[in-house]
């Protein structure tokens, strides 16, 4: 008779929890996992409540910098006609993020631990270089956006203003020691600045009521003309960003909720609630800049460049609109924008390196590591060719992003329909056919948006 081996004692073993190699050594985030409570009794808006928060800090990565730049360009363009892909691009995020905070709530395991327990380690290491590239390209864009800002409000040369950024080190390590709650308080008067800002200039701009609700309605053209699908998927792929699967999956975990099947279901039930909601608000962002540069710049000159750089947009809207401030109230977004998306992408990166490596760094020396990667080549484009290349490497950014979203999206949807992983909350069947038909088709047009950015980039246009 042959014995089966003896399982090791090993926390790290494989076969001590069904579905994974390795159990969960440590919870995601553990200075605030668990640490905001969810009351046991009480109504439904008091336990949503308790659980709205996550929502409006994943939502930031869906209006950060690297979105304005393909909205804008998007309206200037093609009017109101792309509409529909924000729209489109929006209800895939919901979807996705669904399925983010399920695995968070059910595993009790981000998606970075979750590829680390559940792939061998080559295969979870390269996940990880690929997620580490990505969050940098974010927050290149970060960086960028914030710098732009500083130059359009204040005046500061862009190099310097990259410089600058350096210093919300400072203020995210402050925020983390009051609490989870400041961050997402911080987090959400930043949100709804920004949607103030948008409010005001889309009243400034008068758009076309009836060509909006047209533009909402999908168009065959989006796909058979190559221009507007080329900017199509680059909104996509601005708009759907691989790190908020990894954010959402963690801070999810920051409620107090019984870890019992009951339990869960509620915490699956609330936490989506506000994590549609909050997306909801970002498509209103989203579409708001590309309503904006429709009524702003379609149909006019400016609508003949190959993309609206941030300057332009800050320079015209002004003039164009005929409506005072409308560009310090575009510029003020552009910060908010910016610095949201620093403290979004910092919490990011801690529970990316955390989660596949089982490695903690003090969370300055952490996020001054990612801020350095992204500081330094923007800060030398910067010096040396000035806003446009600065705008050429905000749009480098979002290939990288677009490129980096299947490897984030496929293991989650693998993870989330395994039923020895997730028991009674395995995705149905419908939900299945739906995500795997959106992860195909993200890595179909993403991989398409890269052949026709190298083949931009190897055969520019006669005068680039």
């Amino acid at each position: 008779m042959v014995h089966p081996p003896k399982k090791s004692a090993d926390p790290a073993a494989p076969g001590l929890e069904p579905g994974w190699r390795r159990r969960v050594l440590t919870p995601s985030l553990p200075e605030v996992n668990a640490s905001i409570g969810v009351p046991t009794t009480g109504g439904f808006w008091k336990k949503l409540l308790a659980f709205t928060g996550p929502g409006l800090m994943v939502s930031v990565g869906y209006m950060d910098p690297g979105n304005w730049v393909t909205d804008l360009t998007g309206g200037a363009k093609f009017g109101y006609t792309l509409l529909a892909v924000i729209l489109i691009s929006n209800l895939m995020a919901m979807v996705l993020q669904h399925l983010a905070l399920k695995l968070g709530v059910v595993t009790g395991r981000d998606l970075a631990q979750a590829c680390r327990d559940h792939y061998s380690r080559p295969t979870a290491l390269v996940l990880w270089i690929l997620c580490e590239i990505a969050i940098a390209a974010c927050d290149l864009a970060e960086v960028i956006g914030s710098a732009i800002a500083l130059n359009l409000l204040f005046g500061i040369p862009l190099w310097i203003g990259v410089c600058i950024t350096a210093a919300d080190v400072l203020l995210i390590l402050m925020l983390q020691y009051r609490g989870f709650r400041t961050i997402e308080a911080v987090v959400a008067a930043l949100v709804f600045t920004i949607g103030a800002c948008f409010a005001y200039e889309l009243v400034a701009s008068k758009p076309d009521i009836f060509g909006i609700a047209s533009g909402l309605l999908p168009r065959p053209e989006i796909v058979t003309d190559p221009a507007k699908l080329y900017i199509a998927i680059g909104i996509l792929g601005a708009t759907v960003m691989p790190h908020n699967l990894y954010l959402h999956s963690s801070i999810v975990q920051t409620r107090r909720y019984e870890r019992t099947d009951e339990g869960k279901a509620m915490a699956v039930k609330f936490a989506t609630i506000d994590s549609t909601a909050a997306l909801g608000f970002a498509f209103f962002i989203n579409a708001a800049i590309l309503i904006l540069a429709a009524a702003a710049f379609y149909g006019s000159k400016h609508a003949q460049q190959d993309t609206i750089e941030l300057r332009d947009a800050y320079e015209l809207l002004t003039p164009v609109l005929g409506a005072t401030g409308a560009s310090t109230v575009f510029a003020i977004a552009l910060l908010a924008s910016g610095q949201n998306s620093t403290l979004t992408g910092t919490l990011a990166g801690q529970i990316v390196m955390e989660g596949f490596l089982n490695i903690r760094l003090a969370p300055w020396l952490r996020r001054l590591l990612t801020r350095l990667v992204a500081i330094v080549p923007a800060a030398i484009v910067a010096a040396i060719y000035g806003s446009k290349g600065v705008n050429e490497l905000l749009i480098l950014s979002q290939v990288i992003l677009s490129l980096q979203l299947s490897f984030a999206v496929i293991p989650l949807v693998i993870f989330t329909s395994d039923r020895v992983k997730m028991g009674r909350f395995v995705n149905p069947l419908w939900l299945k056919v739906l995500a795997w038909a959106m992860a195909l088709a993200i890595a179909a047009l993403n991989a398409y948006l890269l052949i026709e950015s190298i083949r931009n980039w190897l055969s520019p246009t006669p005068g680039h």
